[in-house]
């Protein structure tokens, strides 16, 4: 779950001397303030997230939309694809007018009202919460982490150390919200456990603000300064930007534009393809890169490609690997069943435990002059990843009786698999990041950046495409695709490691 953009450089008006004393585990205390609204920040995203799928398929005597799978998977497809999209124009925003600090409020209010809107039993309401959600998040998710950044204006691996610290946050977020937001929506009722993620964004709200004394001047001014001239200018292109998302939104809400959902996110897929090849095609031919550079950025969309496909599998836990634990999934413990969302907890879960380990391993190998290269930890992501749905291929087939019908299984399959899966993240996920910066030429790092999200957005979507399939094909056959795909370009990229060493020159 570790998908959150981190900055390169802290603000240059950053100073150890703006902030206040006082500290958090050995780090400034204005971390503690950031560390529990991410943590809140999370509880809610992820609070929301594990009932999503299974309130959309839900029969409306249950409470629920009754959506076929198919529309749920492409819906969900497209908020989390959006969520990560937004990031670009919310730095943006931040850099140019709002400043990080207010940028980050800003996004959390609009959060909490998205889950509030969805806690209403109403169809329009629920739609409205998913668009407030994806905006706020793109407020408040890399503006942030940037702010973390600028804690540390000294760098060094006091701030990565302060990273990591942040990180955790993200997890114990991610863990407790299906605990308590999934029970509450399955077992009592769907819009009591949005709204129970809406309060989690409020107690994040809260704290944030009083905690702000201890940032010191962090985040308080746009990074781009104060010229009138290009406020007016950035205010000009966020006035234009607005009215058009607005006039899409009401034209597609009224009806005009009849598309069915799962078209649109279809063509949105095909949008962000088109997209990150135009821009790639660009940088190679009128760039201004030289050759050094363009072989780096060579190595980077071939990287682009490949963890594209890795979220398009990590992502189903929300999706396809969440519907197998409610249909095929036996549940019952000491002889009460588990809500189904309360799963959602095991891949936190296992980050906690296992960052540390992976942490370790790598120092332990660099030491030895044996730590992979960063093709290598893909591979091995993917890899992991794969031997994953290897995993549900063989549950989904003991799922099946001898007369055809369904049989449940044991819930050791899924929490196998999310170890997996978690090996995988830990493998890939942080690299990926940590890899473009040193990658990009360095007048390019946050076009990079934001090309970078555009893989993991993309991962999103198709993720909702293949977890629409879930009741079309056979589950041995479905999950069987999905872990060939994501072993073999596991394995295929294994075969290119040498070569895409070579692109990348000296970087490790």
């Amino acid at each position: 779950m570790a998908q959150d953009p981190t900055p390169t450089t802290a603000s240059p008006a950053s100073s150890s001397a703006a902030l206040p004393g006082g500290s958090f585990f050995g780090h400034p205390r204005g971390l503690a303030t950031l560390f529990f609204t991410e943590f809140w920040e999370r509880f809610s995203y992820y609070g929301m997230r594990a009932l999503l799928t299974l309130f959309m398929t839900a029969s409306v005597a249950k409470g629920g939309l009754g959506f076929p799978t198919e529309r749920a998977g492409a819906i969900y497809g497209l908020y989390t694809a959006f969520v990560y999209l937004l990031a670009l124009p919310g730095g943006w925003l931040a850099d140019r007018l709002l400043g990080q600090r207010r940028a980050v409020f800003l996004g959390g209010c609009i959060i909490a009202a998205g889950h509030f809107s969805m806690a209403i039993d109403n169809v329009s309401t629920f739609f409205l919460g998913l668009v407030l959600i994806v905006i706020g998040t793109g407020l408040l998710k890399p503006n942030i982490s940037a702010m973390v950044g600028e804690l540390y204006p000294e760098g060094g691996a006091r701030r990565d150390a302060g990273f990591s610290i942040f990180y955790m946050g993200i997890n114990l977020g991610a863990f407790v919200a299906p605990l308590v937001c999934g029970p509450l929506g399955e077992n009592v009722n769907w819009h009591l456990g949005f709204a129970a993620a809406g309060i989690g964004m409020v107690l994040g709200l809260i704290q944030y603000a009083f905690g702000g004394k201890y940032l010191g001047q962090a985040g308080l001014r746009p990074n781009a300064g104060d010229d009138p001239i290009e406020r007016s200018k950035a205010l000009r292109v966020l006035i234009g930007s607005v009215a058009t998302a607005v006039v899409l939104i009401a034209l597609f809400w009224t009806g005009v534009i009849d598309v069915p959902v799962e078209r649109l996110a279809g063509g949105t897929g095909i949008i962000i393809v088109g997209l990150a090849l135009l821009y790639f095609v660009f940088q190679f031919t009128g760039g201004g890169l030289d050759g050094l550079e363009k072989k780096k950025m060579l190595a980077i969309f071939v990287l682009f490609l490949f963890s594209a496909l890795f979220w398009s599998g990590f992502e189903q836990a929300g999706s396809s690997l969440t519907l197998f634990a409610r249909d095929l999934t036996d549940r019952v413990m000491l002889g009460r069943e588990m809500p189904v969302s309360v799963l959602q907890s095991v891949n936190p879960l296992f980050i906690i435990a296992f960052a540390p380990v992976f942490a370790w391993l790598w120092l332990r190998l660099s030491a030895r002059r044996r730590e992979p290269s960063a093709p290598a930890k893909f591979s091995l992501g993917l890899v992991f990843l794969g031997l994953g749905f290897g995993v549900m291929v063989w549950a989904s087939m003991l799922a099946v009786g001898p007369d055809g019908q369904a049989i449940k299984v044991s819930p050791m399959w899924l929490i196998l698999t999310y170890l997996f899966h978690t090996f995988g993240e830990l493998c890939l996920s942080p690299v990926g990041l940590s890899t473009v910066t040193k990658l990009a030429p360095h007048r390019k790092v946050s076009q990079l950046m934001g090309i970078w999200f555009m893989s993991i957005s993309l991962g999103n979507l198709m993720a909702g495409l293949v977890a629409g399939q879930f009741e079309k094909f056979p589950l041995p056959q479905l999950f069987g695709a999905v872990f060939a795909t994501t072993a073999g370009a596991g394995l295929i990229l294994a075969l290119l490691i040498k070569p895409i060493r070579k692109l990348m020159g000296n970087v490790h």
